[in-house]
């Protein structure tokens, strides 16, 4: 455990559970998202059907995630906008947990466990996706990268739990 992940373990022992609320996977580079009810999440490699499944092994972006509260600011600031979960091109978007809390530590959804790790900065595809000012409207709030490091079923509405240190030794 890094002295980051220490840090951060102190302070989020209550964190409340979150929602899963969208799953999306992209089946080639630059091709339209496609909105699924479930999936599987395939441990070191990414989600089934997902093109990222075929890069490679044991990458920490295998999985990106962004919250409804984070696609809020992100309208907020390009002046109430909507703002699909499809064009941000984040694999699960969540409700009810600060996202930052779980940066460096170990969650469940569903059947599988995450670990989230670096910021998940916008791209430049992010300006024709959403117009401009768009790069500078999620700047902070893009979400986290994360590894699968346990695979397992997840679907919409499941929980996103915080597995803090105690627990993991179970």
């Amino acid at each position: 455990m890094n002295s980051q992940t220490k840090l951060f373990a102190r302070y989020i022992t209550q964190l409340p559970p979150g929602e899963l609320t969208w799953i999306g996977v992209r089946p080639a580079r630059r091709e339209p998202m496609l909105s699924l009810a479930q999936t599987k999440a395939v441990e070191e490699l990414g989600l089934e059907g997902d093109h990222r499944m075929a890069k490679t092994p044991g990458s920490g972006r295998q999985v990106t995630l962004i919250s409804e509260e984070f696609i809020g600011q992100i309208s907020h600031f390009l002046g109430g906008k909507p703002v699909p979960p499809e064009r941000l091109r984040r694999n699960l978007v969540v409700k009810n947990i600060n996202l930052n809390a779980l940066r460096y530590q170990n969650f469940q959804i569903g059947d599988a466990i995450f670990q989230a790790g670096a910021l998940c900065h916008p791209c430049t595809r992010m300006e024709q996706a959403l117009g401009k000012g768009a790069i500078a409207a999620m700047m902070g709030y893009g979400g986290l990268c994360c590894k699968i490091i346990r695979s397992g079923e997840i679907k919409v509405g499941d929980s996103v739990e915080l597995i803090t240190p105690q627990q993991a030794l179970f």
